[in-house]
């Protein structure tokens, strides 16, 4: 239980750095929504290439690019609109 608040909250630090490097537009409810998602894609790609991140920062490090990616992602389907 400990581990899934945990990851909560590194999801959220990580969607609130990501708006603020991605100059997002979306809420900080959305932003939070995409460092967790994020945090999970990223770890999942950055695993199958052999990349490991290790201890708070890393995972820290590992969410804010996916969640950078996502958000770049959601621009290019908004804007194809």
């Amino acid at each position: 239980m400990i581990n899934f608040i945990v990851s909560l909250v590194v999801g959220a630090i990580c969607g609130w750095l990501a708006g603020i490097i991605m100059k997002s537009e979306h809420g900080i409810i959305i932003n939070i929504i995409l460092g967790v998602v994020g945090g999970a894609v990223a770890g999942a790609l950055f695993g199958v290439l052999g990349i490991s991140f290790h201890g708070f920062i890393g995972n820290i490090i590992c969410g804010v690019i996916g969640a950078c990616l996502l958000i770049f992602v959601v621009r290019l389907i908004k804007n194809k609109k």
